[in-house]
């Protein structure tokens, strides 16, 4: 390695320590101030100086954070599973079949991503009231059953997959779903992977529509349910704190099991056409 190079490096380091340390001061001061009580919220020191759980206690001992954290959980895990099958299934047909208005049905699932979220929340409202799902899961987790950047992402990823290769499992008395299922899908992980974490955390956090459908502080989801904690003369910022810091646990951990999937599907998507 050259001097110059080995200055390049030096910088580059500075700069990405710089930047993460900017990245994680954030969350590093939310987790501290989880330990903190209703009076040394408001001190400017990132150290509590009298660490207590009393937080933690109140939330999962004489709140509903724990209904609320299994609600999250709940909407999260089920429309990410569906997201990756139907985007899939969506995806591997668009990708490998051939039939009239293919691209156009392609076509209209991208334009709805045009679409902003809040022009959608009265027609999905008036539809659930009329199939009576107010006060259930089904409510909430309807609009995230499918999304239109799935399908994109896995056409792209299965595009790539060659064509004789599933005409050699046809060959050998392999069932179309079958190809799709012990094929295909094994061989999409990266993209599988990316769009399970873009999903779960799109839903783990989603706020707008779960407080529109959840009425009563039972259905309610994490992000709706920490909410609760502030009000029109009291916000208990040590609550909200230690609310967003648990809620943060369940993506540290999915990140953690799944990066490096995620990285290699982010970087095969930017050599994908």
């Amino acid at each position: 390695m050259t001097r110059t190079d080995r200055k390049t490096s030096f910088f580059a380091y500075i700069f990405l320590t710089i930047f993460a340390i900017v990245m994680v001061f954030p969350f590093v001061w939310m987790f501290s101030s989880s330990f903190k009580t209703s009076e040394e919220i408001y001190e400017m020191t990132v150290i509590p100086e009298n660490p207590s759980l009393a937080n933690y206690e109140f939330i999962f001992n004489y709140s509903m954070f724990p209904r609320w954290f299994l609600n999250s959980m709940i909407v999260a895990v089920v429309t990410t599973i569906s997201v990756l099958f139907f985007d899939s299934l969506v995806g591997y047909t668009l990708a490998k079949y051939n039939f009239p208005g293919k691209n156009i049905i392609f076509i209209l699932i991208l334009s709805t991503l045009m679409i902003p979220t809040e022009m959608l929340v009265i027609p999905w409202y008036i539809m659930v009231r009329q199939l009576k799902w107010m006060e259930t899961y089904w409510s909430i987790m309807f609009p995230g059953m499918i999304s239109a950047f799935g399908v994109f992402l896995m056409k792209q990823f299965m595009s790539t997959i060659p064509d004789d290769l599933l005409d050699a499992a046809r060959i050998d008395g392999v069932s179309e779903f079958g190809i799709f299922m012990r094929i295909v899908m094994p061989l999409v992980k990266p993209a599988l992977a990316t769009l399970a974490i873009f999903n779960f955390i799109g839903n783990w956090n989603a706020f707008l529509w779960p407080l529109i459908v959840a009425q009563t502080p039972k259905m309610y989801t994490l992000p709706v349910g920490v909410s609760y904690f502030s009000s029109e003369n009291l916000t208990r910022w040590e609550l909200i704190m230690t609310g967003a810091a648990v809620s943060t646990i369940p993506l540290i951990i999915f990140f953690i099991i799944f990066q490096k999937q995620i990285v290699k599907g982010i970087a095969m998507s930017g050599l994908k056409g």
